[in-house]
């Protein structure tokens, strides 16, 4: 289970030299063997609320609770070997390291070939194309997105976050994503994802969707309840389109 209790994340900004509240006051909790997508517009504090859960950014207050261990103060490292991935909006590249070496680092032990394969094939790419080549700057963004994907998967944490994992990812990709996502979640084996998106076919895999506006949760609710205030069809409708990727209407109205 994750706790996140009065929390709280002010920065600066560079150019003004003024500081924001990014995160006001925020309180959330996502129970074990659940899928909750976090949604909202543009500027919400979505990813530095990831961010915060991961280590990554530190909070200016609050607490935050994995399992009952206040992991507030703990850096990235340690939030991972307690379980929690996180897979970033814009991945790193690490020039020099293979795929594979990759996908071993993240789970712990030498993979054979076939279990590489799976990981890979999990988010759309050919095993035989990608392993050994570098996590460089000859991928795409896209391909980079997808490899990482597939080292969360290999490193199976009980708590993995997702930015925006549908972002540079071709459509074929997307709908394989969204099988692995649906057949995590399916699987009620103890694990937790927490996914950052606005596209319909993720969201209405969701246990649970979070609306986060201005820093803090302004609605929150299980996928039926939520889906017609966001204005997406239900899920069985949505099944019947092939690879919606529907944006939520306040969306639209900012980006007009």
């Amino acid at each position: 289970m994750l706790e996140v209790e009065n929390l709280c994340f002010s920065a600066k900004n560079k150019q003004t030299g003024k500081t924001s509240d990014i995160i006001k006051d925020l309180n959330l909790t996502v129970d074990d063997e659940r899928f909750i997508v976090i949604t909202g517009p543009n500027g919400s504090g979505k990813s530095t609320l990831a961010k915060l859960i991961m280590g990554v950014e530190k909070p200016t207050s609050g607490k935050i609770v994995f399992n009952g261990e206040d992991i507030t103060d703990m850096g990235i490292a340690e939030r991972a070997k307690l379980g929690v991935g996180y897979g970033f909006q814009q991945p790193a590249r690490f020039k020099g390291m293979k795929v594979r070496r990759l996908l071993q680092i993240a789970a712990g032990t030498d993979l054979p070939n076939s279990e590489c394969n799976t990981y890979l094939t999990k988010v759309g790419l050919c095993s035989a194309d990608y392993l050994n080549r570098e996590v460089d700057k000859s991928l795409s963004g896209g391909e980079v997105k997808r490899i990482e994907i597939a080292s969360i998967l290999a490193r199976n944490p009980k708590l993995a976050i997702y930015d925006e994992p549908e972002a540079g990812i071709d459509l074929w990709s997307f709908e394989k994503l969204t099988d692995t996502f649906r057949e995590i979640n399916d699987a009620r084996d103890g694990r937790s994802i927490i996914i950052i998106s606005h596209q319909e076919r993720i969201i209405n895999l969701a246990d649970e969707i979070i609306l986060l506006e201005d820093g803090t949760v302004t609605d929150h609710g299980t996928r039926d309840e939520m889906l017609p205030k966001l204005g997406f069809m239900g899920r069985m409708a949505a099944d019947n389109v092939n690879c919606s990727m529907k944006v939520p209407e306040f969306y639209i109205e900012e980006e007009a």
